[in-house]
């Protein structure tokens, strides 16, 4: 397919002639004015656009400013038989990529052309490349590589870039606001605003005011208009945490923004439109409260049209450590210290706690750890005193999936050690020099303990 430029000339003969000696290697479409161009740019795929700087009435560096605007501008070279040093400089100061004299020399104007071209499908490949490495790290914010993890990241693939509605369920702790950021960032308009609201904090009457807005003198106190959460994030998208804690009359409110896609503010009879992406969290079971009828039906087929269920950290053993390593980089940083390896009794603490309060806890713990250590290491005594005195019976057994790094219900030394073993290589991708730096034994050691633990 070869690639579309559009010549910009008040002269026939010009444009015409251009077109005769481009046309070989490229889709060329022609235009005398700066109306005329412009409905091209917009109705087509232009890839080059070369223009005079006359054009009769119009200016070229008034199109120049224009097609800059566009979401996908082309790459611009100008022409012209008035050329100057403070011309040129104009024209590239607006957007162009070069700047050309008449009369023109065609073989000039189709190297140009081709440099042009050349620097658009570079920038064509940065933005993709960026915008790969923006979701690579978005996504590995969802550390692990526990198969519920893996479900998670395939289903905020698959649903970010759409606008459905998602309701994300799970305990407390569990990383419900981390999903909620990454498929904001993963939905093609980040730059538009992720605004969050969590409504349990809030009173019903002030949660109606903050997703809605309110005129001024619509309730005692609203000395002035205030615009609500729901226009704050008109073009972006809108985090309700919480959900499962709003009022009945709220529900309905809600429900109907749902439905017609416009919100009224408390105290108006206005309707305001709006185009939010909404997300909305919770850490109870919505069904069982639509069954127990404390949440309308409605307003739940409404939420759920796609569900992401973050598992709890005790169902997924293998991510402890990986972690709770990330935390260790996260908070050395943080506090200007340098990364400091776990002890292997620290290790043994870290998989045997049950984990009540999810990823949240173990963030917490490991940052008390790094702050709280002297030493090279970070031993059991610097971690927070529940997971220096907790019992292995804190994690159960039939709390466990089959098939993980998790340790065996007596949890011996020697299932302890493979677990911790099992969950370096796989934060490493089984580089053992890697592993074992991450472990605080040596080379040898891990190779010995390899053979020994049949791995």
């Amino acid at each position: 397919m070869l690639p579309t430029i559009l010549i910009v000339d008040d002269e026939r003969a010009t444009r015409e002639g251009l077109r005769s000696a481009l046309e070989e290697n490229f889709e060329v479409y022609t235009a005398a004015s700066n109306a005329d161009a412009l409905t091209i740019l917009k109705t087509e795929s232009i890839q080059l656009l070369l223009t005079d700087l006359r054009l009769g009435g119009d200016s070229g560096m008034d199109l120049i400013e224009s097609a800059t605007k566009l979401p996908s501008p082309p790459v611009i070279l100008m022409m012209t038989a008035y050329g100057s040093v403070d011309t040129a400089v104009e024209a590239m100061r607006r957007g162009a990529f070069h700047f050309v004299t008449k009369p023109l020399n065609l073989d000039e104007v189709e190297m140009l052309l081709k440099r042009a071209l050349q620097s658009r499908n570079l920038e064509t490949e940065n933005r993709q490349l960026t915008q790969q490495v923006r979701n690579h790290n978005q996504l590995s914010r969802l550390i692990g590589k526990s198969p519920e993890i893996g479900r998670v990241t395939e289903l905020i693939e698959q649903v970010a870039s759409t606008r459905a509605t998602v309701l994300i369920e799970g305990e407390s702790g569990t990383g419900k606001e981390v999903v909620a950021h990454t498929l904001h960032h993963l939905s093609g308009r980040p730059a538009a605003k992720l605004v969050i609201v969590n409504c349990a904090a809030l009173s019903p009457q002030l949660l109606e005011s903050e997703l809605f807005g309110h005129e001024k003198g619509s309730f005692t106190g609203a000395a002035q208009r205030r615009i609500g959460r729901f226009e704050q994030a008109d073009g972006g998208t809108l985090f309700l945490d919480e959900i499962g804690e709003i009022d009945p009359a709220t529900q309905v409110k809600l429900l109907r923004v749902l439905s017609e896609k416009s919100i009224e503010r408390v105290g108006s009879n206005s309707s305001i439109k709006i185009d939010v992406r909404l997300i909305a969290a919770t850490n109870k079971n919505l069904r069982q409260l639509v069954d127990q009828e404390k949440f309308r039906e409605d307003l739940y087929f409404r939420l759920n049209v796609v569900s992401i269920q973050m598992p709890a950290l005790r169902t997924r053993p293998e991510d402890i450590i990986l972690l709770a390593n990330a935390f260790l980089t996260e908070f050395a940083a943080e506090n200007d210290r340098p990364y400091k390896p776990l002890t292997d009794e620290a290790i043994q603490s870290l998989l045997t706690y049950s984990w009540p309060g999810n990823v949240r806890e173990l963030r917490t713990a490991i940052e008390h750890g790094v702050v709280m250590s002297n030493d090279p290491r970070i031993k059991l005594s610097h971690l927070p005193r529940f997971l220096q005195t907790a019992p292995f019976s804190d994690i159960k057994s039939q709390d466990l999936p089959k098939n993980t790094l998790a340790a065996p219900a007596e949890f011996n030394l020697h299932a302890l050690e493979s677990s911790a073993i099992r969950a370096a290589l796989a934060q490493t991708r089984d580089n053992r020099t890697q592993a074992a730096e991450l472990l605080g034994i040596s080379r040898r050691t891990l190779q010995r303990k390899i053979k020994e633990l049949g791995l």
